[in-house]
């Protein structure tokens, strides 16, 4: 978490990018160290990217089962 709404996010392709949370999920989805998210990079700036989903537990489970997670 680095504030102000702003993480520093682990992607599968292997880059580190600066996430940032969407205001429709800001006070209602808390984002938590660890948690499995949905990101989009940015087109212009690739080292930028918009958290869109976070996973819940239950949820993260069921796609390890079904072989959808990989490498997290």
């Amino acid at each position: 978490m680095l504030g102000s709404s702003r993480i520093r996010v682990r992607c599968l392709d292997g880059k580190t990018r600066m996430g940032r949370i969407i205001g429709k999920m800001k006070k209602k989805v808390w984002v938590r160290e660890g948690d499995i998210v949905i990101v989009i990079p940015w087109d212009f700036q690739d080292e930028k990217a918009e958290v869109v989903w976070r996973y819940t537990h239950p949820q993260v489970e069921w796609l390890r089962k079904r072989g959808y997670l990989k490498g997290a």
